[in-house]
């Protein structure tokens, strides 16, 4: 870029962030410990100035924005760090799926296309009774919350809000048909009524809601919901790992086509081959 026009950028981006902050010529002079006029040539509308490379960085870091946005090096003006940690947060993950981070992302994915691994089975997919059993161990209080917000996700995908594709590894529902692993204290008319919800809502919903079954033999993914196409959340146990930078938002999807892909049960299948493992 010529020297003028990086001048003339430089002068139009710090008036920007200028108002932003509410920071005055005299305050910013202050801030940043520069003469009022020194301020003054870097505004001047003829023959505007560039700043050395102190008083760039000291006036990036008083006004709260990058050194790179003020010279025109990038479009992001918010700082290197902050732009990091839009990018990549950790939020708290609480024993429900009423958990109300869950719950405005999902809001936040109306609209769009929601895929989903599980841990075990798709919350918003189990029954009262299912429920009860698994949160034997929970405040009674949580009980309530988690069976209303499954209700109210049911409903919105019922309503058309959004599509939902889920993924889970087909060991997870022989697991729960059997009663072994995870679900070996769960009595076999809760697990079976819990299957057969299952298999109705996939007949119901279909194609609003699809649900593919993976051999975890030949492919493999922790527990990841995408809602749309600028936020992946991965879930760590406590917390929540979640992206929002393009790129990795469209590498995860594509991890999540991928298990569609090689799926061992179709969407149109599922139904049946819930309701064979259960017969």
């Amino acid at each position: 870029m010529d020297k003028r026009d990086r001048a003339i950028l430089f002068r139009n981006r710090l008036e920007e962030a200028m108002a932003l902050a509410n920071v005055s010529k005299s305050g910013l002079s202050r801030l940043t410990c520069v003469d009022r006029s020194t301020i003054g040539q870097l505004l001047k509308e003829d023959h505007p100035r560039l700043p050395n490379a102190q008083l760039a960085a000291d006036i990036a870091d008083v006004l709260s924005v990058s050194t790179d946005w003020l010279l025109g090096l990038t479009n992001r003006p918010e700082t290197p760090g902050d732009i990091v940690a839009a990018a990549m947060s950790l939020s708290p993950a609480e024993r429900t799926s009423a958990d109300e981070q869950l719950l405005e992302w999902h809001h936040e994915a109306a609209g769009y296309k929601v895929r989903h691994v599980p841990a075990t089975l798709p919350d918003m997919l189990k029954t009262e009774q299912f429920l009860h059993w698994e949160y034997a161990a929970s405040p009674e209080r949580r009980l309530p919350q988690a069976f209303s917000a499954m209700q109210d996700q049911l409903g919105l995908l019922a309503a058309g809000t959004y599509d939902y594709e889920i993924a889970i590894p087909v060991h997870e529902i022989e697991a729960c048909a059997n009663g072994t692993a995870y679900y070996k204290d769960v009595d076999e008319r809760i697990r079976h009524a819990q299957l057969h919800f299952i298999a109705d809502q996939c007949e119901e919903m279909l194609p609003r809601l699809r649900i593919f079954l993976f051999d975890a033999h030949r492919v493999f993914s922790a527990p990841i919901t995408i809602f749309g196409p600028n936020l992946a959340v991965l879930y760590v146990g406590q917390c929540y790992l979640a992206f929002r930078e393009v790129d990795r938002v469209k590498s995860l999807t594509s991890h999540f086509d991928w298990l569609v892909r090689e799926a061992v049960v179709d969407a149109r299948d599922v139904p049946g081959y819930i309701r064979g493992l259960i017969a």
